[in-house]
């Protein structure tokens, strides 16, 4: 079985990637990372947190040749695919998702990648470099938002959720995964990446995460405009426009 951890950008999802990651290895299943290069999947599975890319059905269907045996935790930012509602049906993927106000994500995101662009090393956020630009990029993800939240058997968490009450929701993704939540192995990964704790950690892409940061950063035009382009979506997200 293949357990997918999807998340918006800039959303905490290598935190809560890494978070599920150790909490399976408690069981004993085996490293993605391992995985990858035991099975040569090196350009299916990319990054450091093994990102699949799109769901389609020949990438889902490499990865699942090892799934055959394993148990492992991987990465996307993509939408649903048939292929992956036909294989979460049939149990052989489980299915985590996390989401952000999107306005404090698209600020994340160009500020992310301008600070790499001014120390020579660009990444995949470098090409945002004006408002208009991240405001249509993250819209693509707002778009996959709402696939996800239509989606069967699918846990959803919000960012802001998990930074304030962790505990609650630590739980509820304990309780997904089908772990004993008592275990000390268990208690000691939730305690691990508790929100004090893991800032700063390498690989959980923790920077500022402050909630609601979007609102000294933009101007009132650039407010109004993410209100008029975002109201709807902000509403059904559970936030305030």
């Amino acid at each position: 079985m293949i357990v997918l951890s999807v998340g918006m950008p800039r959303a905490g999802s290598g935190w809560h990637y890494n978070l599920i990651h150790d909490l399976m290895k408690t069981t004993g299943c085996a490293d993605a990372r391992d995985i990858r290069e035991r099975y040569r999947l090196q350009n299916v599975l990319t990054e450091v947190n093994c990102n699949i890319g799109v769901l389609s059905a020949r990438r889902l269907g490499l990865v699942m040749i090892p799934a055959l045996v394993n148990t492992f935790v991987i990465k996307a930012h993509s939408a649903p695919t048939n292929a992956s509602r036909l294989l979460s049906t049939l149990g052989r993927l489980r299915i985590t998702y996390i989401y952000r106000d999107p306005r404090d994500a698209m600020l994340s995101a160009f500020d992310f990648g301008q600070r790499a662009l001014t120390k020579g090393r660009p990444n995949a956020f470098s090409h945002l470099s004006d408002f208009d630009k991240s405001m249509d990029f993250m819209m693509e993800y707002v778009h996959i938002w709402e696939k996800w939240i239509k989606e069967k058997n699918v846990l959803t968490a919000r960012y802001e959720d998990l930074l304030t009450n962790y505990d609650v929701e630590s739980a509820k993704l304990v309780e997904y995964l089908k772990l004993n939540g008592s275990r000390p192995e268990v208690r000691k990964v939730i305690e691990q990446y508790r929100p004090s704790t893991a800032e700063g950690q390498q690989g959980l892409h923790f920077y500022k995460g402050k909630i609601g940061r979007f609102r000294e950063a933009y101007n009132d035009e650039q407010k109004s405009l993410l209100k008029e382009k975002l109201g709807p979506y902000l509403t059904q997200m559970g936030y305030n426009t």
